[in-house]
């Protein structure tokens, strides 16, 4: 009788062979988004460092994390969208960033020696106007010219990224992984940068610390006025 009886179908039986047939491909192609993601966005830079600083003094981190994964977001998806054809048929618009953001970096270098020059501050201290310890406002405005100043934002996230995912069987699958990629990266590093607490206990580390954000920003600065 056991032999006889029926079973009712249920409606997720066979959802492994749609799995299969359906999320493999979709999984995969976000997660090719995300490796593609993590491997332009983890670098050295001028973000990367104000994210860092931000999250050692735990000032703002939230608002500057959302800042840039948030911008990171846009500019993928306009990128996804096609929004890089534009850029591409623009020079003039990334000239004008460009020269922008040598203006930029420059003076942020030049705080962050001066913060390194005075010495004196410690975890619970507070940085000089402009950097990740001062108002609110001021920790927004750095982060989104950081972003947005930055030329090589728009042929990295807008136009690489977005070639890859028209590329790909999935493009919205693959921008979804880009995005989840930089939601991950910026939140570990602003979120994870007090784990070095103890380090930065004491002022030396911090006057190091400004030392090597303002090279990296004279740097990148350098690198963009020659273009």
């Amino acid at each position: 009788m056991l032999r006889d009886l029926q079973i009712p179908s249920l409606p997720f039986i066979g959802c492994a062979a749609y799995r299969r047939a359906v999320l493999t491909p979709v999984l995969v192609t976000a997660l090719t988004g995300l490796a593609a993601g993590l491997t332009l966005i983890v670098a050295i830079g001028s973000q990367n460092a104000f994210v860092l600083r931000s999250g050692l003094a735990r000032h703002h981190v939230g608002p500057v994390v959302a800042v840039c994964a948030i911008s990171d977001a846009v500019l993928i998806s306009a990128g996804v969208a096609g929004i890089g054809t534009i850029v591409t048929r623009a020079p003039v618009v990334l000239d004008v960033v460009r020269w922008g953001g040598v203006v930029f970096l420059t003076a942020y270098a030049a705080l962050s020696f001066r913060r390194a020059w005075r010495g004196g501050e410690v975890l619970d201290g507070s940085a000089a106007p402009g950097g990740a310890a001062g108002p609110l406002s001021a920790a927004l405005l750095t982060a989104v010219a950081l972003t947005w100043l930055n030329p090589h934002v728009y042929l990295d996230t807008v136009l690489l990224l977005g070639s890859l995912a028209n590329g790909s069987e999935d493009r919205w699958a693959f921008a979804v992984g880009a995005v989840v990629a930089s939601l991950v990266w910026f939140t570990g590093l602003g979120y994870g940068a007090r784990l070095a607490s103890p380090l930065f206990a004491r002022p030396r580390a911090w006057q190091v610390l400004d030392v090597l954000i303002g090279v990296t920003m004279l740097l990148i600065a350098v690198k963009l006025a020659r273009g």
